[in-house]
Protein backbone atom coordinates (compact mmCIF):
# COMPACT_ATOMS: atom_id res chain seq x y z
CA UNK A 1 0.00 0.00 0.00
CA UNK A 2 2.83 2.39 0.72
CA UNK A 3 4.47 1.41 -2.61
CA UNK A 4 1.01 2.29 -4.48
CA UNK A 5 1.14 5.63 -1.97
CA UNK A 6 3.99 6.53 -2.98
CA UNK A 7 3.70 6.18 -6.93
CA UNK A 8 0.25 7.97 -6.95
CA UNK A 9 1.97 11.33 -4.55
CA UNK A 10 4.92 11.21 -7.44
CA UNK A 11 2.01 11.08 -10.44
CA UNK A 12 0.36 14.07 -8.63
CA UNK A 13 3.07 15.58 -8.29
CA UNK A 14 4.30 15.20 -11.52
CA UNK A 15 0.82 16.17 -13.16
CA UNK A 16 0.87 19.34 -10.71
CA UNK A 17 4.19 20.18 -11.75
CA UNK A 18 3.19 19.98 -15.69
CA UNK A 19 0.38 22.03 -15.03
CA UNK A 20 2.38 25.14 -13.33
CA UNK A 21 4.70 24.96 -16.16
CA UNK A 22 2.16 25.08 -18.91
CA UNK A 23 0.48 27.60 -16.98
CA UNK A 24 3.57 29.51 -16.84
CA UNK A 25 4.28 29.46 -19.91
CA UNK A 26 0.85 30.18 -20.87
CA UNK A 27 1.24 33.52 -19.37
CA UNK A 28 4.70 34.26 -20.06
CA UNK A 29 3.44 34.14 -24.17
CA UNK A 30 -0.05 35.94 -23.44
CA UNK A 31 2.35 38.98 -21.57
CA UNK A 32 4.22 39.25 -24.76
CA UNK A 33 1.69 38.91 -26.94
CA UNK A 34 -0.28 41.53 -25.41
CA UNK A 35 2.52 43.93 -25.00
CA UNK A 36 3.67 43.17 -28.83
CA UNK A 37 -0.07 44.78 -29.63
CA UNK A 38 -0.05 46.82 -26.63
CA UNK A 39 2.36 49.33 -28.98
CA UNK A 40 1.64 52.62 -30.50
CA UNK A 41 3.12 52.89 -33.43
CA UNK A 42 5.20 55.89 -34.54
CA UNK A 43 2.80 59.19 -35.31
CA UNK A 44 0.02 56.56 -34.42
CA UNK A 45 -1.95 56.37 -31.60
CA UNK A 46 -3.03 53.12 -29.34
CA UNK A 47 -5.86 53.91 -26.69
CA UNK A 48 -8.72 52.19 -24.62
CA UNK A 49 -11.05 54.09 -22.03
CA UNK A 50 -13.77 54.75 -20.34
CA UNK A 51 -16.06 57.70 -21.34
CA UNK A 52 -19.29 58.77 -20.22
CA UNK A 53 -21.86 58.59 -22.22
CA UNK A 54 -25.47 59.93 -20.87
CA UNK A 55 -24.99 58.75 -17.59
CA UNK A 56 -23.55 55.41 -17.55
CA UNK A 57 -19.43 54.40 -18.64
CA UNK A 58 -19.01 52.81 -22.12
CA UNK A 59 -15.99 51.47 -23.71
CA UNK A 60 -13.73 52.48 -26.65
CA UNK A 61 -10.13 51.60 -28.15
CA UNK A 62 -8.65 53.88 -30.44
CA UNK A 63 -5.61 52.67 -33.18
CA UNK A 64 -4.00 53.78 -35.98
CA UNK A 65 -0.82 54.49 -37.48
CA UNK A 66 -0.90 58.00 -38.38
CA UNK A 67 -2.62 60.94 -35.93
CA UNK A 68 -2.98 62.87 -39.36
CA UNK A 69 -5.09 60.14 -41.09
CA UNK A 70 -8.99 59.97 -41.32
CA UNK A 71 -11.37 58.61 -38.79
CA UNK A 72 -13.50 55.86 -38.52
CA UNK A 73 -15.97 54.54 -35.97
CA UNK A 74 -16.94 51.32 -36.24
CA UNK A 75 -20.20 49.89 -35.05
CA UNK A 76 -20.77 46.23 -34.15
CA UNK A 77 -23.92 44.20 -34.81
CA UNK A 78 -26.46 42.60 -32.44
CA UNK A 79 -27.91 44.73 -30.90
CA UNK A 80 -25.39 43.63 -27.94
CA UNK A 81 -23.07 41.50 -29.65
CA UNK A 82 -19.51 43.16 -28.97
CA UNK A 83 -16.51 42.17 -30.94
CA UNK A 84 -13.89 43.78 -28.72
CA UNK A 85 -12.76 40.26 -27.54
CA UNK A 86 -11.28 40.13 -30.95
CA UNK A 87 -12.22 43.01 -33.38
CA UNK A 88 -8.94 44.42 -33.35
CA UNK A 89 -7.39 41.27 -35.79
CA UNK A 90 -9.30 42.85 -38.42
CA UNK A 91 -9.99 46.41 -37.73
CA UNK A 92 -6.01 47.04 -37.23
CA UNK A 93 -6.17 45.95 -41.18
CA UNK A 94 -7.32 49.49 -41.81
CA UNK A 95 -5.43 51.26 -39.30
CA UNK A 96 -2.81 52.37 -41.73
CA UNK A 97 -5.79 54.72 -43.65
CA UNK A 98 -7.76 55.50 -40.90
CA UNK A 99 -7.60 56.13 -36.90
CA UNK A 100 -10.01 53.42 -36.19
CA UNK A 101 -12.24 53.58 -33.04
CA UNK A 102 -14.17 50.50 -31.59
CA UNK A 103 -16.98 51.02 -29.41
CA UNK A 104 -18.73 48.42 -27.33
CA UNK A 105 -22.70 49.80 -26.87
CA UNK A 106 -24.22 50.14 -23.63
CA UNK A 107 -24.71 46.98 -21.04
CA UNK A 108 -22.61 44.75 -23.32
CA UNK A 109 -19.19 43.67 -23.95
CA UNK A 110 -16.55 45.39 -21.65
CA UNK A 111 -19.80 48.34 -21.45
CA UNK A 112 -21.23 45.96 -19.54
CA UNK A 113 -22.90 46.79 -15.91
CA UNK A 114 -25.26 44.54 -14.14
CA UNK A 115 -27.08 47.27 -12.67
CA UNK A 116 -28.58 48.65 -16.15
CA UNK A 117 -30.04 45.29 -16.70
CA UNK A 118 -33.55 46.66 -15.58
CA UNK A 119 -33.25 49.51 -18.43
CA UNK A 120 -35.64 49.28 -21.26
CA UNK A 121 -33.91 49.55 -24.28
CA UNK A 122 -35.56 52.18 -26.83
CA UNK A 123 -34.49 53.92 -29.93
CA UNK A 124 -33.60 57.46 -27.91
CA UNK A 125 -31.45 56.25 -25.79
CA UNK A 126 -29.21 54.30 -28.41
CA UNK A 127 -29.44 57.81 -30.79
CA UNK A 128 -27.97 59.60 -28.36
CA UNK A 129 -25.80 57.58 -27.40
CA UNK A 130 -24.42 57.10 -31.12
CA UNK A 131 -24.56 61.24 -30.97
CA UNK A 132 -22.51 61.40 -27.64
CA UNK A 133 -20.16 58.86 -28.76
CA UNK A 134 -19.13 60.74 -32.18
CA UNK A 135 -19.03 63.94 -30.65
CA UNK A 136 -16.55 62.73 -28.06
CA UNK A 137 -14.49 60.80 -30.71
CA UNK A 138 -14.59 64.62 -32.44
CA UNK A 139 -13.83 66.51 -30.09
CA UNK A 140 -10.85 64.12 -28.61
CA UNK A 141 -9.04 63.98 -31.89
CA UNK A 142 -9.74 67.19 -33.30
CA UNK A 143 -11.55 66.31 -36.43
CA UNK A 144 -14.87 67.73 -38.26
CA UNK A 145 -15.95 64.48 -39.21
CA UNK A 146 -15.52 61.07 -39.27
CA UNK A 147 -16.34 57.54 -41.45
CA UNK A 148 -18.75 56.05 -40.17
CA UNK A 149 -18.96 52.23 -40.67
CA UNK A 150 -21.38 49.41 -39.23
CA UNK A 151 -21.94 45.89 -39.58
CA UNK A 152 -25.31 44.31 -39.30
CA UNK A 153 -27.52 45.88 -36.45
CA UNK A 154 -24.41 48.39 -36.82
CA UNK A 155 -25.01 49.37 -39.99
CA UNK A 156 -29.19 49.69 -39.41
CA UNK A 157 -27.86 51.78 -35.98
CA UNK A 158 -24.97 53.57 -38.45
CA UNK A 159 -27.42 54.77 -41.06
CA UNK A 160 -29.76 56.02 -39.01
CA UNK A 161 -27.57 58.26 -37.03
CA UNK A 162 -26.38 59.14 -40.83
CA UNK A 163 -29.38 60.27 -41.91
CA UNK A 164 -29.77 62.08 -38.23
CA UNK A 165 -26.69 63.75 -38.20
CA UNK A 166 -25.01 63.99 -41.72
CA UNK A 167 -22.89 67.01 -40.68
CA UNK A 168 -20.59 64.61 -38.13
CA UNK A 169 -19.74 62.25 -40.83
CA UNK A 170 -17.54 62.21 -44.34
CA UNK A 171 -19.60 59.02 -45.49
CA UNK A 172 -21.46 56.22 -44.16
CA UNK A 173 -20.42 52.26 -45.39
CA UNK A 174 -22.84 49.98 -44.32
CA UNK A 175 -21.57 46.17 -44.48
CA UNK A 176 -24.17 43.01 -44.20
CA UNK A 177 -27.08 46.30 -43.91
CA UNK A 178 -30.11 45.51 -42.47
CA UNK A 179 -33.13 47.74 -44.35
CA UNK A 180 -36.06 46.39 -42.03
CA UNK A 181 -36.54 43.35 -39.80
CA UNK A 182 -39.68 42.81 -40.60
CA UNK A 183 -38.93 42.70 -44.20
CA UNK A 184 -35.85 40.36 -43.81
CA UNK A 185 -37.17 37.68 -41.83
CA UNK A 186 -39.80 37.20 -44.11
CA UNK A 187 -37.63 37.07 -47.18
CA UNK A 188 -35.59 34.59 -44.66
CA UNK A 189 -38.06 32.42 -44.12
CA UNK A 190 -39.07 32.17 -48.55
CA UNK A 191 -35.37 31.53 -48.96
CA UNK A 192 -35.20 28.94 -46.39
CA UNK A 193 -38.13 27.10 -47.97
CA UNK A 194 -35.99 26.60 -50.97
CA UNK A 195 -33.19 25.02 -49.02
CA UNK A 196 -35.59 22.80 -47.22
CA UNK A 197 -37.04 21.30 -49.86
CA UNK A 198 -38.60 18.16 -48.65
CA UNK A 199 -36.45 17.47 -45.50
CA UNK A 200 -38.12 16.54 -42.54
CA UNK A 201 -35.69 18.48 -39.97
CA UNK A 202 -35.79 21.20 -41.95
CA UNK A 203 -39.55 21.15 -42.20
CA UNK A 204 -40.00 20.93 -38.72
CA UNK A 205 -37.49 24.10 -38.60
CA UNK A 206 -39.79 25.85 -40.42
CA UNK A 207 -42.54 25.29 -38.31
CA UNK A 208 -40.82 27.29 -35.43
CA UNK A 209 -40.12 31.01 -38.04
CA UNK A 210 -42.84 33.14 -36.72
CA UNK A 211 -41.31 36.25 -39.31
CA UNK A 212 -44.68 38.30 -37.92
CA UNK A 213 -44.02 38.02 -34.21
CA UNK A 214 -40.10 37.57 -33.28
CA UNK A 215 -39.54 35.20 -30.68
CA UNK A 216 -36.32 32.97 -29.27
CA UNK A 217 -37.69 30.30 -30.87
CA UNK A 218 -37.78 31.73 -33.87
CA UNK A 219 -34.35 33.32 -34.19
CA UNK A 220 -32.90 30.00 -33.09
CA UNK A 221 -34.51 28.23 -35.73
CA UNK A 222 -33.18 30.74 -38.70
CA UNK A 223 -29.83 30.11 -37.23
CA UNK A 224 -29.83 26.41 -36.76
CA UNK A 225 -31.14 26.42 -40.78
CA UNK A 226 -28.32 28.66 -41.99
CA UNK A 227 -25.89 26.30 -40.19
CA UNK A 228 -27.74 23.09 -41.28
CA UNK A 229 -27.57 24.20 -44.83
CA UNK A 230 -24.51 26.21 -45.14
CA UNK A 231 -24.89 29.72 -44.92
CA UNK A 232 -24.00 30.29 -41.30
CA UNK A 233 -22.47 33.40 -40.70
CA UNK A 234 -19.25 31.83 -39.39
CA UNK A 235 -19.35 28.81 -42.08
CA UNK A 236 -15.91 30.09 -43.94
CA UNK A 237 -14.30 30.15 -40.30
CA UNK A 238 -11.90 33.25 -39.88
CA UNK A 239 -8.93 33.84 -41.82
CA UNK A 240 -6.75 34.76 -38.89
CA UNK A 241 -5.79 32.87 -36.09
CA UNK A 242 -9.06 33.44 -33.21
CA UNK A 243 -7.79 31.95 -30.69
CA UNK A 244 -4.06 33.72 -30.71
CA UNK A 245 -6.24 36.84 -31.31
CA UNK A 246 -8.31 36.47 -27.91
CA UNK A 247 -5.27 34.99 -26.18
CA UNK A 248 -3.01 38.01 -27.07
CA UNK A 249 -6.13 40.76 -27.13
CA UNK A 250 -4.23 43.77 -25.12
CA UNK A 251 -7.41 45.24 -23.96
CA UNK A 252 -8.93 42.31 -22.09
CA UNK A 253 -7.84 41.37 -18.62
CA UNK A 254 -8.86 37.97 -16.88
CA UNK A 255 -11.93 40.25 -15.12
CA UNK A 256 -12.64 41.45 -18.34
CA UNK A 257 -13.29 37.80 -19.90
CA UNK A 258 -15.57 37.08 -16.21
CA UNK A 259 -17.32 40.37 -17.28
CA UNK A 260 -17.87 39.47 -20.81
CA UNK A 261 -19.31 35.47 -19.76
CA UNK A 262 -22.01 37.03 -17.41
CA UNK A 263 -23.34 39.65 -20.16
CA UNK A 264 -27.49 39.64 -19.86
CA UNK A 265 -28.30 39.04 -23.70
CA UNK A 266 -32.20 39.24 -22.54
CA UNK A 267 -32.06 43.25 -22.31
CA UNK A 268 -31.18 43.31 -26.27
CA UNK A 269 -33.25 40.36 -27.12
CA UNK A 270 -36.43 41.99 -25.30
CA UNK A 271 -34.96 45.21 -27.27
CA UNK A 272 -34.46 43.45 -30.69
CA UNK A 273 -38.43 41.85 -30.31
CA UNK A 274 -39.98 45.71 -29.45
CA UNK A 275 -41.55 47.99 -31.62
CA UNK A 276 -38.88 50.47 -30.97
CA UNK A 277 -36.48 48.59 -32.67
CA UNK A 278 -38.93 49.31 -35.41
CA UNK A 279 -37.79 52.56 -35.26
CA UNK A 280 -34.64 51.76 -36.96
CA UNK A 281 -36.46 50.32 -40.26
CA UNK A 282 -34.69 52.06 -43.27
CA UNK A 283 -38.08 52.01 -45.19
CA UNK A 284 -38.94 55.43 -46.94
CA UNK A 285 -35.30 56.43 -45.72
CA UNK A 286 -33.68 57.13 -48.74
CA UNK A 287 -32.08 60.83 -48.82
CA UNK A 288 -28.78 60.73 -47.66
CA UNK A 289 -26.77 63.77 -47.86
CA UNK A 290 -23.13 61.98 -47.16
CA UNK A 291 -21.79 59.64 -49.51
CA UNK A 292 -23.00 56.27 -48.99
CA UNK A 293 -21.51 52.45 -49.65
CA UNK A 294 -22.45 49.37 -48.79
CA UNK A 295 -20.31 45.89 -48.64
CA UNK A 296 -22.47 43.28 -48.77
CA UNK A 297 -21.94 38.79 -49.08
CA UNK A 298 -24.00 37.28 -51.83
CA UNK A 299 -24.73 34.29 -49.71
CA UNK A 300 -25.43 36.54 -46.49
CA UNK A 301 -29.16 35.83 -45.70
CA UNK A 302 -29.19 36.56 -42.08
CA UNK A 303 -29.40 40.40 -43.64
CA UNK A 304 -30.80 39.78 -47.04
CA UNK A 305 -28.22 41.01 -49.41
CA UNK A 306 -30.82 41.27 -51.87
CA UNK A 307 -32.90 43.75 -49.75
CA UNK A 308 -29.73 45.84 -49.55
CA UNK A 309 -29.25 45.76 -53.07
CA UNK A 310 -32.85 47.14 -53.74
CA UNK A 311 -32.28 49.73 -50.86
CA UNK A 312 -29.26 50.81 -52.27
CA UNK A 313 -31.07 51.20 -55.68
CA UNK A 314 -33.52 53.70 -53.91
CA UNK A 315 -30.75 56.04 -52.09
CA UNK A 316 -30.31 59.40 -53.12
CA UNK A 317 -26.61 60.39 -52.19
CA UNK A 318 -24.51 62.99 -53.20
CA UNK A 319 -22.29 59.78 -54.29
CA UNK A 320 -23.04 55.91 -54.09
CA UNK A 321 -21.37 52.66 -54.30
CA UNK A 322 -21.81 48.74 -53.59
CA UNK A 323 -19.63 45.79 -53.21
CA UNK A 324 -20.84 42.65 -53.35
CA UNK A 325 -18.29 40.21 -51.95
CA UNK A 326 -18.55 36.40 -53.70
CA UNK A 327 -18.96 33.43 -51.79
CA UNK A 328 -19.56 34.98 -48.50
CA UNK A 329 -22.23 34.99 -45.60
CA UNK A 330 -22.83 37.47 -43.03
CA UNK A 331 -19.23 37.07 -41.12
CA UNK A 332 -17.38 38.89 -43.83
CA UNK A 333 -15.76 40.60 -41.19
CA UNK A 334 -14.18 37.56 -40.17
CA UNK A 335 -13.88 35.00 -42.95
CA UNK A 336 -12.77 37.36 -45.39
CA UNK A 337 -10.98 40.41 -43.43
CA UNK A 338 -8.30 41.19 -46.00
CA UNK A 339 -10.56 40.95 -49.28
CA UNK A 340 -12.74 43.18 -47.29
CA UNK A 341 -9.77 45.60 -45.99
CA UNK A 342 -8.76 46.29 -49.23
CA UNK A 343 -12.48 47.58 -50.56
CA UNK A 344 -12.18 49.36 -47.51
CA UNK A 345 -8.85 51.05 -48.82
CA UNK A 346 -10.56 51.48 -52.32
CA UNK A 347 -13.09 53.70 -50.05
CA UNK A 348 -10.66 55.66 -48.09
CA UNK A 349 -8.94 56.20 -51.52
CA UNK A 350 -12.39 57.08 -53.46
CA UNK A 351 -13.03 59.72 -50.11
CA UNK A 352 -9.49 61.45 -50.51
CA UNK A 353 -10.79 62.21 -54.26
CA UNK A 354 -14.12 62.73 -53.68
CA UNK A 355 -13.53 65.59 -51.14
CA UNK A 356 -10.96 66.90 -53.39
CA UNK A 357 -13.24 67.59 -56.53
CA UNK A 358 -15.97 68.93 -54.07
CA UNK A 359 -13.77 71.40 -52.79
CA UNK A 360 -12.41 72.47 -56.43
CA UNK A 361 -15.72 72.82 -56.86
CA UNK A 362 -16.61 74.98 -54.17
CA UNK A 363 -13.39 77.09 -54.98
Amino acid sequence: MKKIGRKLFKYLKTLMLTILIILFVFMAVRVIGKAINGKTPDNGVNESKYIDVNGTKQWISIYGEDKDNPVLLYLHGGPGSATSAYDYAFTRKWADVYTVVTWDQRNCGKSYDEGQNNVVLTYDPMMSDGKAVTEYVLNYLGKEQLTLLGHSWGSYFGSNLALAYPEYYDCFIGTGQLVDMHQNEVAFLEIAKSWVGNDSEGLELLEKLSPDSFTEEHFNARNMLMKKYGYDMMVDGTDYNMPATVIFNPYYSIADWVKFLQVDYSVYMNFLMSDEFDKFSLIGKTEYKIPYYNINGNRDYQTNYKLAQNYFDEIDAPYKKIYLMENTTHGLLESKSEEFSDILHEIATEQVKYHESKSNTIQ
